[in-house]
């Protein structure tokens, strides 16, 4: 039976994260730290588990082999290693020996993976044995890597496997814990890609300590926990929040196509009581429940992040919970994050009736001690906040925020920084999210869609996720999307539909019309006069959520020449 976890970690006190297990591993060692798939037995995955005095042991022993086999603090050092308990405990061991993860999304495609290893410029690899075979025949940061370390066989492919990396580690003894300075570098995490080449945004220690602060305080979780995070590196947080992980038998690049029995079979064996999910997870994971007519009875919250949530799957995920569970979707991108938060409780039917006449979505109050201003939308960079006009309430503006875990800088890339850096006179630095938004006049902030994205007619301005909020009520529809043909400021909009299944041609020229006729219903959308139907959406890789417009775009420009 798991004991309970301790007192969560004290981020006023630590600058390292790693800090966190070896607190944990000394107040509760024999507190399970993490549960992991370990094969199957008769077509049913078993389950190993570790402690936390087992993980931090395990973690400082890879810790010293990283510093016996050279990789020093402030080495960039590219990681991918599938979820498991190795990967749990060399992404430790990384921290406490003041290496720098470098974590890029595998699936984002061969040729983006290869120029953010490039741009990176890692100096080791830490990798399954099929990234190395990548390494080697496709040339990643073959300018840079020359420490290797293979997590399988390494096959002459070069360097030391994780055995060979624990007998290093194993020549010494002792706790290892790098005390960095709160602004050193801790890690480079690439964004997804979903609206244009994959960045590298730099976190710094007091990032990582201040997201820990803020997640607790948002979402009032409590040590004792036990967390099923369907994104690896968001499960970093569970020991200092002082929660126990559940890794989940899931292709993480892949959520929307996870299976949900074996998610449902993890949380009932495990007790799970928290939930991180896409919002393609929680589609998938709450029609599985709610069709089997079941409920998850020991989840008491449920946090969903990677794009917008639609409202018809929180309330499918509110059937899925029992009626003291409570379901938080914040808001934020890699750059920054959260920005801001709201419950499906405090998603009231005014909110949800505004959102369906597309009027945006509600993405709830800043978290404290977060601030977000709404600017004019431009396409310039600037250097101050005072060379920008802030919008008032209730008028579209491009969202900006600043806060304890607002990054300052994407690694080699300056002009992007520059574009997406503004400061102001005492010195802060406000980050733009790229996504317009407003403010309304109980200080709720409503998102309307990504800027890059926006379409301009030269009568009016038309945002994605608005238009599509409009459309998405038709039953038949799985999602929609709004893209504009031709230069901008003499766009035309297009309306492109996924629907569920498969439909007659008498079917598909019903929801045809009917879709034109909804558009004709609201001002916002009465500019929209063309439908494509669309196979399935090309989507960001990490979630599975945010749909790729751009790719859509070209697409549907296409097929309206045909």
């Amino acid at each position: 039976m798991d004991m309970p976890v301790g007192k969560s970690w004290n981020t006023e006190i630590f600058s390292n994260v790693a800090a966190a297990l070896s607190r944990q591993a000394e107040r509760q060692p024999g507190a399970i730290a993490i549960h992991f798939p370990a094969g199957n037995t008769f077509g049913r995955t078993k389950y190993s588990n570790c402690s936390y005095l087992e993980l931090n042991e395990l973690s400082d022993c890879y810790a010293r082999g990283l510093r016996e086999y050279g990789i020093e603090a402030g080495t960039r050092t590219a990681l991918m290693l599938t979820p498991g308990l190795d990967f749990f405990a060399i992404f430790f061991a990384m921290f406490k020996a003041g290496v720098i993860p470098v974590l890029i999304d595998p699936g984002i495609g061969m040729k983006p993976l290869k120029q953010c290893l490039a741009e990176a410029s890692p100096r080791a690899f830490i990798g399954v044995t099929k990234a190395h075979f990548a390494r080697k025949v496709l040339g990643w940061a073959k300018e840079s890597c020359d420490q290797l370390i293979t997590a399988g066989p390494t096959f002459g492919l070069g360097g030391i496997n994780l055995k060979g990396l624990r007998k290093l580690g194993s020549r010494s003894s002792g706790e290892m814990l790098h005390v960095p300075d709160p602004d050193d570098m801790a890690a480079i995490l690439f964004t997804s890609g979903s609206t244009g080449l994959p960045k590298g945004v730099v976190y710094r220690h007091r990032h990582f300590s201040a997201q820990v602060g803020m997640l607790k305080n948002a979402f009032g979780i409590e040590p004792g926990e036990v967390s099923l995070p369907t994104f690896p590196p968001f499960a970093l947080f569970d020991p200092a929040l002082g929660m126990t992980t559940v890794v989940p038998q899931m292709d993480p690049t892949r959520p929307a196509k996870a299976n949900p029995e074996l998610l449902v079979r993890a949380i009932n064996e495990f007790k799970v009581t928290n939930i991180f999910g896409s919002p393609a997870l929680l589609d998938t994971l709450s029609r599985y429940v709610v069709e089997q007519g079941k409920r998850l009875e020991s989840v008491t919250r449920v946090i969903s992040a990677g794009a917008a949530v639609p409202i018809r799957t929180i309330r499918r995920m509110e059937n899925a919970l029992y009626q003291d569970a409570s379901i938080h979707t914040p808001y934020g991108a890699t750059e920054c994050l959260p920005v801001s938060s709201i419950s499906a409780q405090q998603l009231t039917s005014d909110i949800q009736d505004k959102s369906e006449s597309g009027e945006g979505i509600c993405v709830g109050r800043p978290v404290e001690p977060n601030r977000v201003k709404i600017i004019k939308i431009s396409d310039m960079a600037f250097n101050d906040l005072s060379e920008t006009m802030e919008m008032p309430p209730g008028m579209i503006g491009e969202i900006v925020v600043s806060g304890p875990s607002c990054t300052d800088s994407y690694w080699k890339r300056d002009a992007d920084t520059t574009m997406a850096k503004i400061g102001d006179a005492d010195g802060t630095i406000w980050h733009r999210m790229g996504d317009a938004g407003m403010l309304d006049g109980v200080g709720r902030l409503w998102y309307c869609g990504r800027v890059s994205q926006r379409i301009e007619t030269g009568q009016e301005v038309l945002f994605a996720d608005q238009c599509e909020a409009v459309f998405n009520q038709h039953p038949d529809l799985l999602r929609s999307a709004v893209v504009g043909i031709g230069a901008r400021g003499a766009q035309i909009p297009v309306l492109c539909i996924e629907v569920k299944g498969k439909l007659s041609p008498v079917d598909s020229e019903r929801v045809h019309f009917d879709l034109l006729q909804l558009a004709q219903a609201f001002t916002l959308t009465r500019s929209i006069r063309t439908v494509l139907f669309h196979p399935g959406f090309p989507v960001d890789i990490r979630h599975n959520s945010k749909i790729n417009r751009e790719e859509l775009a070209e697409w549907a420009a296409t097929k309206m020449q045909e």
